[in-house]
């Protein structure tokens, strides 16, 4: 039985996107195989309507989490959240130019984060210290001058994405639109100082994990001879169950993009859709509706009300009944990295997908077999209308997609995979 310290960016429930998916879905997965688990965090209090997370969370306090973070609660020994830090734009604006360190290093740094996980080290000896995601990095890179043995337990960094190839992608994007050229400079900035970034941390950290196997190389390139072990994102079988799903009244046909609205790839992802693809779609299916579901719509989003055909929903409580409801998936990403779980989520549900390469990057997918890859606009529109015109077609393209899901995308094994990493006196039950 293994003792880990998770450090997360932030608080993993409700699962309702995909780092949050991600990380609760370890933490459910490995309780069930009797590791014990201790969670450090970051969220904000005022998003936490009606629960009284606030703070600490252990053994001697455990109705303070009952009411609003079950069954998070039950599989964790420990939760420990902190406000995250006030940042405003003019000082991002000053430490892009000033700060050697990229912005997603500072996003989220506190004293009282710190001043936490020192607590935490000073009460416990783990066995694991495992970091998802690069925001909360900063608390377990050594100091300078500290020992490599000084820190707690095997050192395991799971890279959700390989940052500077997102950043890279955002500013190759962004260069080709003079109205979007800040945006092309703030990436090309927090491009260069990612490189050396996670370099730095794949040189501290003992065990590497990425997403896919697109990661796994771009982060070898950061460091050659590194090794990487590739832990995919996975999706609950049990939970996208389409048999199990009530569909959503859509009006049909029903295109769906889920997501949260707010991140950037996902901004550009529906605003590019809407503007280039959704006209020819609706040249020769105007019955047809597109719905955006996810929370937090952002401005750019939001300004797309009024399209014809076109349903913004903000947040829903579950994702599964627009799935259910609608007759395709469409996942127009131009830039990001790592996979997408929307993907895997739809796929499990029965759905057919269209996609941009970029969108299922990551997956080992087979154009018109799993999925339809297109990614200019004529050709996507004509992947969506030549499916929306062939049920038979579309089925058997969801069965397909979803005997594959269920064949490699299990969290169950998956979980079987990342075992490996631990000590082998932790994992010997396993």
């Amino acid at each position: 039985m293994s003792r880990i310290l998770f450090l997360m960016p932030q608080l993993p429930y409700p699962p309702q996107q995909g780092a949050a998916l991600r990380n609760y879905s370890l933490v459910i997965g490995l309780a069930r195989q009797g590791h014990v688990i201790d969670l450090l965090t970051v969220h904000e209090l005022e998003e936490r309507e009606g629960s009284s997370s606030a703070g600490v969370f252990d053994e001697a306090n455990a109705p303070a989490l009952a009411d609003g973070l079950m069954p998070l609660a039950a599989c964790c020994r420990r939760i420990i959240a902190v406000e995250p830090p006030r940042r405003s734009t003019l000082a991002r604006a000053r430490d892009t130019l000033l700060q050697p360190l990229p912005d997603m290093a500072l996003r989220l740094t506190t004293d009282a984060l710190q001043t936490q996980f020192a607590r935490l080290l000073a009460r416990e000896h783990y066995d694991v210290l495992q970091v998802e995601a690069i925001e909360m990095i900063p608390c377990a890179l050594p100091k300078p001058g500290q020992p490599r043995g000084a820190r707690p337990g095997v050192f395991i960094f799971d890279a959700h994405n390989a940052e500077y190839v997102l950043q890279r992608r955002a500013c190759l994007a962004d260069a080709r639109h003079p109205g979007r050229w800040h945006g092309a400079a703030y990436s090309l900035i927090q491009w260069q100082k990612l490189v050396r970034y996670e370099r730095r941390i794949c040189q501290a950290a003992d065990h590497v994990i990425a997403v896919s196997e697109a990661d796994r190389l771009a982060l070898q390139r950061l460091q050659p001879g590194l090794k990487v072990t590739v832990i995919p994102n996975g999706v609950s079988l049990e939970f996208y169950r389409p048999e199990k799903t009530a569909p959503a009244a859509l009006r049909r046909p029903a295109l769906v993009f889920t997501g949260k609205m707010d991140f950037r790839p996902n901004v550009d992802a529906v605003r590019w859709f809407v503007a280039e693809v959704w006209p020819l779609i609706q040249l020769r299916r105007p019955e047809a509706h597109f719905y955006i579901v996810g929370q937090k719509p952002h401005a750019q989003v939001q300004a797309l009300a009024g399209t014809p055909g076109l349903v913004i929903t903000g947040r829903v409580p579950d994702v599964r009944p627009y799935l259910a409801g609608a007759d395709l998936c469409v996942v127009p990403l131009r830039i990001g990295g790592g996979t997408r779980l929307k993907v895997l989520e739809a796929m499990a549900m029965g759905l057919p997908v269209v996609s941009t390469h970029l969108g299922c990057d990551g997956f080992p997918f087979v154009d018109d077999r799993e999925a339809s890859l297109a990614d200019d606009p004529p050709a996507f529109a004509e992947a969506v209308l030549a499916l929306l015109a062939d049920p038979a077609r579309a089925g058997a393209m969801a069965r397909a997609a979803r005997a594959y899901v269920t064949a490699h995308y299990g969290w169950d094994s998956i979980l079987s995979e990342l075992a490996r990493l631990y000590p082998e006196s932790a994992v010997a039950h396993v």
